[in-house]
């Protein structure tokens, strides 16, 4: 660490002292930024955003708010969706050369709902070296900030803008066996609300995050329909994440129904493979159906 009275490009800054960035080698390297909050960068993102040979980003104005902040002297290059045919292939002979190539977007984890997507299948199609450099993600903060279960989800990204389309959607992943998670715009939210109570189910529990990391951040839980009913024709600001908790548990078949199934398997089955089959078709423990096999057979 050293402090300098000028900035090289090939360093940055935390607070007072001025870092040098280590060479970095051939790649793309995918670096996660801040999503409100400028303080949840990473060191190593910091390294790799002064290091690299070529920085790209979807809005270099966006980008250019970042650098300074960190006194970062990398001039950022654009690639977007509408420039990717032009940009893409120069990011790609960069790399071709034994360049750094550095991609973000402008808030979060790039390639995740952005078309940083297309340049790095590209670039593992070429044979280049892709390096991620995780960091802030707003599905992952959205989430975790829920309190809703974490240990199976599924982020959707944007859901279709016509209700139509938005409900078909819903319908795709209403048995999803995971929490769900979407980007909504705010002029929208309320209407995916009502559409959501509809299809999933009013009374599954849901949270709006909102404006997440940033000044204004808020956490909204409740059911699907107390959701909708609070944002129906409310004016609403600020970026979202729609985090939906899983669906109920089937509800256990009757005894009897069970054991309906157990003599019809047994019939032409052996009993291991009759627990298999009924453990499939019920959802229920193997062995628990295993001995009630044989306490049928017992019961003659």
């Amino acid at each position: 660490m050293r402090k300098d009275a000028a900035a090289s490009p090939k360093t940055y800054r935390l607070y007072d002292a001025v870092i040098s960035a280590r060479p970095l080698e051939p790649a793309l390297y995918l670096v996660a930024t801040p999503i409100g909050n400028l303080g949840d960068i990473t060191l190593r993102a910091l390294e790799v955003l002064a290091g690299a040979d070529m920085l790209a980003c979807e809005d270099t104005r966006v980008t250019r708010v970042l650098l300074d902040r960190y006194g970062i002297h990398n001039r950022p290059t654009a690639y977007h969706e509408h420039n990717a045919e032009v940009a893409g292939p120069k990011l790609l002979a960069a790399l071709a050369e034994g360049k750094s190539v550095a991609l973000v977007s402008d808030a979060g984890t790039p390639l995740v709902s952005d078309p940083g997507y297309r340049l790095g299948r590209i670039a593992i199609d070429a044979g280049c070296r892709v390096v991620p450099i995780p960091g802030p993600s707003a599905p992952l903060a959205a989430l975790v900030g829920s309190g809703l279960p974490n240990d199976a989800f599924f982020f959707a990204g944007f859901l279709p803008t016509k209700d139509k389309a938005r409900r078909d959607r819903l319908e795709e992943v209403r048995e999803v066996p995971g929490t769900l998670l979407f980007f909504e715009s705010p002029h929208r939210i309320g209407d995916t609300l009502t559409a959501a109570a509809d299809v999933l189910g009013a009374g599954r529990q849901a949270c709006v995050c909102r404006e997440l990391t940033k000044t204004f951040e808020e956490f909204r839980r409740g059911t699907l329909a107390e959701l909708a009913d609070h944002y129906d024709d409310r004016a609403v600001k600020g970026e979202i994440v729609l985090v939906i908790g899983p669906p109920a548990p089937p509800e256990a078949p009757a005894q009897d129904d069970v054991d309906t199934l157990l003599k019809r398997l047994a019939a032409d089955l052996p009993a291991g493979k009759v627990a298999t089959e009924a453990a499939r078709q019920t959802g229920l423990p193997r062995k628990d159906l295993y001995q009630r096999i044989l306490e049928l057979k017992d019961e003659g």
